[in-house]
Order: C-alpha cells, then sequence, then structure tokens
C-alpha cells in the first residue's frame, strides 16, 4: 500500500457534504445575521438537502441494489455510507425544525409577523380562507380515492400532498376509506392574510385545504388527515453512444424521471401508524427513509414567505452596490480589451461588461463570428437575447448548450430550440461528457487582419445569479489564448483534437496532469530549499489522486493553504502526512464560486483561474478550462484577494484534526468579514466614479453614447 493511501486519511464525500450543510444551517442560526437572512438560510439548507436526496442518494441505492460493493477511498461501501448518511440526515432535519420553531418563528412573532394555523385564525381570517378555498382552490383540487378500481395515482416529486382516513357518515361499519389529495403547485403556498395594523399574517394552503377536506369527501367524515412528501431518484440516464437525438432523449427522460424510484418519505410527526403504514404499502419506502418532521413539510417555503414581506427594513442585509466599469460600457469594449486584460470579480463588480461584450459583438459590422458555452443561464437572459440579435444582423453564431446540466436540462431545451429558430448553430457538446468551461469568443475583422476577444469564466452566464454568487472572470484578446479557443470550439462542434494548447489547460484531456506537474514542482522547489506553497480556492476536493498529490507536497514541506466552501475529502493535521495543510471554508452571504490555483514556482508564482473544482467529474467527465493569468496587475489583485480571504475570521470555518470544522478563534483579533470588507469597497469605488463623472459634467459635455437610448441597452 502507498504511503497515503490509508483509509483513515480520507472522509466519505457524502458525509463531508452534509457537514458544508451544517454551515449553512450555522448561518440560519447565527444572531449577527438579518433575521430574513436567517430565514432564508434555513431554507436553503433544506433546498440543498432536497437535491442531495434526489441525486446522491438515489445514486448510492442503485448502486446497492446492483450489489455494486466497492469502498470509497474512505473505506465505506454503499451500504455503510447509506446507513451513516440515514443517522446524520435525521440530525439535520431535526435540527432544521428546531431552528424553526425555537428561534425563528419565535423572532418572526416579536416581529409581528406570524405563520399561523387554522387554530390560529381570528373569525375575519376564517372568513377570508373560507371564501379563499370556495373562489381559488377547490375548483383546482383533485380527491383520490384508492380502492381496487382506482389505483394509488402518481405522487408527484416534491409535491405536497394530504393522506387522510374517511369513512361513510351514519355507517353502521367503521370501514376507513384511504384517499390522497395533492397540494397544487400552480397556487401559492404562502397566502397572506387580512390583519390588523402593524401586523403581517400568512397561512400555508396545505392547511387551508386540510379545514375544508370534507367539502371534498361529501357525504364522509374525516377521521384522520397529514401531509406528505416524496423525493424521488431525480438522476438522469442517458446512453448518448447509442442515441442519435440528444435533445429528443432528454426530454423523454425528463418526463420519465418523475416516475422515479421513491428514496426519501416526510410525514408529519404526529401521523397515525396506520395511516403510515398505507404510505409504505403504496410507495414502497424503507423505514429509515422515512423523515418525521416537526413542523410543516418542506421548509424551502421560507423563501417564498421572505419575499411576500414588505418593507422588511434591518431584517434583511443592506443593498451592495457593485462597481461598474462604465468606460466598457460607454465606449468600444474591444478598444479596453486591446488596451490591456481586464480582471471582473463578481458580485463586487457588475456582470454587465459581459453582457455588453456580447451585446457590442452583435451589432458590430466588423465582428464576423460569436461562439459561446452556456451551462446555466436566467430565465430571462440578456446573454440570448443579444446573441439571437447577432444571429439577426448575419453574425455566424455558435452556442454550446449544456443540455445535461442537473434540473437546468428543461430551461436549456428550450433555450436551444428558441436560438435555433433564430439562426443560431446550436451545439450540445462531446459523447460522455458535460460541457462545464465558461468562455466566450468574439472574432473580429480588423486592420491589420482577424482578431479574437475572449472571456473565461469561473462561473456561469447568468446576470441573476451574478448578483450573489462570487466568481471571477477575464476579458482579454491575447493571440495565443484566442487561438486555443477557437481550437476550443472545433474540438466540441467537430472531431479535431490539437496535439496542444498553447496558454488554455483543458479537462479531461490535459488538467489532471498539468495540476499534478504543478504539484511535483512544488515539491521539488521544497526539496531543494526553494520557496514552495500552493494556495487554491474551490467548490470541492474529493479526487483520490489529487488529495495524495498534495500529501504527497506536504511531506516534502510544501505549505498549502486551501478555501473550499463545500466538499472536503482531505484530513488535516496527520502527522507527517498534512501538517503543513490549511483548510478554511467560507459560508457567508455571498456563495463562494470562484476557483483559484497558485504556486510558488521557486519566486515567480504563477496563478490560474478556473471552472472546475478538483472531483473525479470535473477531471475525467467534463470540458473544464483552466486558464492563466499573466497580467501583472491582475495577478497581484488576486493573491491580495486570497490573503483577505484568509484573514477572514466572521464566516470562515476552519477543518480541524477531528475532521470538524470550527468557527476560528477571534480573541486579541479584529472582527474581519471578507464579503462585507470587499461589498463595502466596491460601494465605495462607485460613488468615487460618480462624483467623478458629476464633476466632469458640471465643467465638460459629453456625448451620450449612441446606443443609450436603446431599449435592449
Amino acid at each position: 500500500m502507498e504511503q497515503f493511501d490509508r483509509q483513515e486519511y480520507f472522509s466519505n464525500r457524502e458525509l463531508s457534504w452534509l457537514l458544508f450543510n451544517e454551515r449553512v444551517l450555522e448561518e440560519a442560526r447565527d444572531k449577527d445575521n438579518p433575521l430574513l437572512e436567517r430565514v432564508k438560510f434555513l431554507s436553503i439548507t433544506a433546498s440543498n438537502l432536497d437535491e442531495f436526496f434526489m441525486v446522491r442518494v438515489a445514486s448510492l441505492i442503485d448502486m446497492v441494489n446492483v450489489g455494486y460493493d466497492k469502498s470509497d477511498p474512505s473505506g465505506m461501501k454503499p451500504e455503510q455510507q447509506l446507513a451513516a448518511i440515514s443517522t446524520a440526515a435525521h440530525h439535520m432535519i431535526a435540527q432544521q425544525y428546531t431552528t424553526y420553531n425555537r428561534m425563528l418563528k419565535k423572532l418572526l412573532d416579536e416581529k409581528n409577523i406570524h405563520i399561523l394555523d387554522v387554530d390560529e385564525l381570528a373569525q375575519k381570517q376564517l372568513d377570508f380562507i373560507d371564501h379563499y378555498f370556495n373562489r381559488e382552490v377547490y375548483p383546482v383540487l383533485t380527491p383520490m380515492a384508492v380502492d381496487s378500481s382506482r389505483p394509488f395515482p402518481l405522487i408527484l416529486n416534491k409535491s405536497i400532498n394530504i393522506a387522510a382516513f374517511i369513512h361513510k357518515k351514519n355507517s353502521q361499519i367503521q370501514h376507513r376509506e384511504f384517499v390522497t389529495v395533492q397540494v397544487p403547485n400552480v397556487l401559492p403556498r404562502v397566502v397572506k392574510l387580512p390583519d390588523q395594523e402593524g401586523h403581517t399574517s400568512f397561512i400555508l394552503l396545505e392547511n387551508i385545504i386540510r379545514r375544508h377536506l370534507h367539502q371534498l369527501f361529501v357525504g364522509f367524515d374525516v377521521i384522520e388527515s397529514a401531509c406528505y412528501r416524496v423525493i424521488r431518484d431525480m438522476d438522469l440516464e442517458v446512453d448518448e453512444e447509442d442515441t442519435e437525438d440528444l435533445l429528443k432523449e432528454i426530454e423523454k427522460q425528463l418526463r420519465l424521471r418523475e416516475r422515479g424510484n421513491v428514496i426519501h418519505l416526510d410525514v408529519e410527526a404526529g401521523i397515525s401508524d396506520r395511516l403510515i403504514a398505507k404510505l409504505f404499502d403504496r410507495l414502497s419506502v424503507s423505514q429509515e427513509n422515512v423523515y418525521r418532521v416537526n413542523g410543516p413539510i418542506d421548509l424551502t417555503f421560507l423563501s417564498k414567505l421572505v419575499g411576500k414581506i414588505e418593507a422588511p427594513g434591518d431584517m434583511v442585509y443592506s443593498a451592495n452596490r457593485p462597481f461598474i466599469q462604465y468606460e466598457l460600457l460607454e465606449h468600444s469594449i474591444f478598444d479596453a480589451m486591446r488596451a490591456g486584460d481586464i480582471f471582473l470579480h463578481h458580485p463586487y463588480e457588475s456582470f454587465d461588461p459581459v453582457i455588453e461584450l456580447i451585446r457590442q459583438a452583435s451589432r458590430d459590422p466588423q465582428v464576423l463570428a460569436i461562439k459561446m458555452t452556456l451551462y446555466r443561464v436566467s430565465g430571462h437572459s440578456p446573454i440570448i437575447r443579444y446573441l439571437e440579435k447577432a444571429a439577426e444582423n448575419g453574425k455566424q453564431v455558435t452556442v454550446l448548450v449544456e443540455l445535461k446540466a442537473r434540473f437546468d436540462e428543461e430551461n436549456n431545451i428550450n433555450w436551444a430550440q428558441k436560438l435555433e429558430k433564430t439562426g443560431c448553430h446550436v451545439i450540445y457538446g462531446l459523447v460522455g461528457l458535460k460541457t462545464h468551461c465558461k468562455m466566450a469568443l468574439v472574432v473580429r475583422r480588423e486592420e491589420n487582419g482577424i482578431k479574437r476577444y475572449m472571456h473565461f469564466g469561473t462561473g456561469n452566464y447568468n446576470d441573476i445569479t451574478a448578483h450573489f454568487y462570487t466568481d471571477m472572470g477575464l476579458l482579454t484578446c491575447n493571440e495565443q489564448m484566442g487561438i486555443d479557443a477557437s481550437n476550443v470550439f472545433n474540438m466540441l462542434s467537430g472531431y479535431s483534437e490539437p496535439p496542444y494548447f498553447h496558454k488554455l489547460v483543458m479537462a479531461p484531456l490535459w488538467l489532471r496532469d498539468t495540476l499534478m506537474d504543478l504539484i511535483d514542482n512544488e515539491i521539488k522547489n521544497a526539496q531543494d530549499g526553494k520557496p514552495a506553497f500552493i494556495r487554491a480556492k474551490m467548490n470541492a476536493l474529493s479526487d483520490e489522486g489529487m488529495i495524495k498529490a498534495m500529501y504527497r507536497a506536504s511531506a516534502a514541506g510544501v505549505k498549502i493553504q486551501l478555501i473550499i466552501r463545500g466538499i472536503c475529502c482531505l484530513r488535516t493535521g496527520i502527522p507527517g502526512v498534512s501538517e503543513n495543510i490549511d483548510v478554511h471554508s467560507i459560508v457567508g452571504r455571498y456563495l463562494e464560486h470562484s476557483r483559484i490555483y497558485m504556486f510558488g514556482n521557486g519566486g515567480d508564482t504563477l496563478v490560474y483561474l478556473a471552472s472546475a473544482d478538483l472531483m473525479p467529474r470535473n477531471l475525467n467527465r467534463r470540458v473544464e478550462l483552466m486558464f492563466p493569468i499573466e497580467n501583472a496587475k491582475i495577478k497581484k489583485t488576486i493573491i491580495d484577494l486570497f490573503d483577505l480571504m484568509m484573514r477572514d475570521n466572521i464566516k470562515t470555518r476552519v477543518l480541524g484534526s477531528d475532521n470538524h470544522y470550527e468557527k476560528t478563534d477571534r480573541r486579541g483579533k479584529i472582527p474581519f468579514n471578507v464579503q462585507e470588507y470587499l461589498a463595502k469597497m466596491a460601494a465605495q469605488r462607485t460613488i468615487r466614479r460618480e462624483d467623478s463623472l458629476r464633476e466632469r459634467r458640471t465643467f465638460i459635455p459629453i456625448k451620450g453614447n449612441e446606443d443609450s437610448q436603446n431599449p435592449d441597452h
């Protein structure tokens, strides 16, 4: 056995993810966070956990069902992982409801924001829900009896349902009939109630329906009712090798996905054994996958609740103003890019320059082609709109739309079809690989010939998530990067496979080997007595080979600092193995999403940004890009940003040798929240910039941008 192969040197991937969700839950419990932000954090933990069950737990159940018995690097077999997950998840869900019932609900009440049950309503409110039920809800409901002629209906994934026992009125035989009613997802789950001055009250739709169940079963008495919810296996199984039309196959799989096996059942804590036995029988779910919850099923409703509260005041984060590089918006972005590389850091800097690159390219007569990868985009994406305009204006537009982006498949199918209708050439990538890289290429004819302008990023081309995901991007017209970018698109659209790239590092071809070489170089430098370090930021670290390489580097004396938001299967503090490795996790207002890889390189630090985390899927089964930062000023900016992140002592948790995360010890230290600091600095830059513009406009008339009156701008 290799020195660094021991099972105790690795954490289980799934249990590590659950530790991450615990860190998010801590934010819901943190008294220093504004109240409604705490409520949103609790909603996020519930949404995260749902996806975890739908994908990760479902995958492990599939492994057990087919007899797959191989251990993961930590030595756990699928069956053992499921047992450990069940224990941890039951504990987490209990914590979620303790947070809801004992903390947040009480604090909301103190702020005169109430989530009420039927028995807490005033007569005026009862009259309102009676009228609301008859007018809005009753026409939509479909009560479902279950008997020999009416089989158990399909219970949709994540839908809230009401199970009940009823029996015929005045019948001498107390025969219980089982019925179920789906709470319609076409109606708002959170219903605002009429209330007295200064109070805001809500009731959940399922509670309105339960009050009126007798109206759905006329001639019957309702003996018992309880809410329940199922989570199904929602992973897509697409055999791309044997699929002639990937788009049609994914559409077919999306329809089948709603019928995936039930892998999780939520029920109200007070449900009777007899009623739950009916659900067991009909849904084929095992006891360990049943969760009795002490409160409303599916806490994701809390994010909708927050959206219905008017004038939240100090109960939410104060609005932050991103810095806008007006020179990129008011003048030719191509001129600005020729003057030098441009670094973007979202959400502290506006995402507008990325949109502006595509906007200007769509109407610039010198632009010949636009090529772009799209993984996740917003529902009303301006980038899509400008790509369509570019095609209408006669540009050659090629868009790679990743149809297999999990839970965005339907959205991406719609975008792909829309783009094709406007004349864009839409491709779906390479067989067996997800295309996860973030890259835009604009080809422009200029006096000196063809020139390429690129944007490379660590995050999606999504103008909405750019407001709360931290990501980094580079606008450049570097010639060698441009050649590489063209080669990437040629690979994605055809069969071309160049023997090497000049600057870009692509997975699955070279990224793993390149990172290994960079780590080995640090090991050699440490052995030669030269400065040696690795500093990296990512969302997850689970790749066994990468972890062992870092152990080798640590053992050789290389200092390693890692900022990992989520999964980390590496263990710290192992004598002779990982004593030189520090792991920090920042969980705060913004979702840390940027990927940075830095290497000491004997004193000449190498800095890269990337779309990839260090996970087997990113290195082996995805098209990813790592790109170098060669501009000295930008390189220093990224190094300084990493230093600031390592200084954070408010939202940072440090991974200890006991495999638990603890907040940093702030005794004797000045409190420092890196996200709030960067947001404050961005706002100050914006104010200074606007003051400067006002001064200039006082003295010098400035000609307005010819596109400024265009409604698309």
